[in-house]
């Protein structure tokens, strides 16, 4: 596999040997549809940076105690390619891993991964369920009360947003949009559309 970049369906199928909750699941999907996103305006490689970000927390719900460090490990034993491996593992930057962001997708893995989570919050607490209107400024008016989804670290997503020279608000829609075609499989009330780069023709 480390001369031909692992398909969608292989990165799935690891996923799911390794992840077994429904909230584990639907991160990696919410995660892998921004990254999709982001992809296409940054003209990078779409197949590549959605698979990045399917299988970036690979070991976080069985190896807790070594997030990254196990990822890196389990995809090295697969012959995955380095590029891939390593994007996974710079997305822990600062919390369990030394490998810091340096290209365009790992910098975008670092600032979307925690906000999806700040992102699928809101859009729960909102009357709708709906990710269809929810605006940043919502999202911005949750952020401050740390109470409020405690546990996304808002210092991570400001950082990220800093290295990718961007405003955070910009960020918070750009992750919004990038949720909303697999809307329905993260259990929002919106009408999903085809997964960005996967549309036919």
């Amino acid at each position: 596999m480390s001369e031909t970049p692992p398909t969608r369906q292989q990165a799935l199928e690891l996923l799911k040997e390794f992840n077994r909750t429904d909230r584990a699941l639907k991160h990696a999907l919410a995660v892998e549809a921004v990254m999709r996103h982001m992809a296409i305006k940054a003209g990078g490689d779409v197949q590549k940076w959605g698979i990045v970000g399917l299988i970036h927390d690979l070991d976080f719900e069985m190896f807790p105690e070594q997030h990254c460090t196990k990822t890196r490990q389990i995809l090295a034993e697969r012959g995955w390619p380095e590029e891939v491996i390593r994007a996974a593992v710079a997305h822990g930057w600062g919390t369990c891993s030394n490998t810091d962001p340096q290209s365009l997708l790992e910098k975008t893995l670092y600032a979307i991964d925690e906000l999806t989570g700040l992102v699928s919050a809101v859009a729960l607490v909102r009357p709708s369920r709906s990710l269809e209107d929810l605006e940043a400024r919502s999202v911005r008016k949750k952020w401050k009360d740390l109470r409020f989804a405690a546990g996304v670290d808002r210092g991570v997503i400001e950082k990220g947003a800093e290295m990718l020279g961007v405003e955070l608000s910009q960020l918070i829609t750009d992750v919004i949009e990038g949720m909303k075609p697999v809307a329905s499989e993260l259990g929002f009330a919106s009408q999903a559309g085809p997964l960005p780069g996967t549309e036919p023709g």
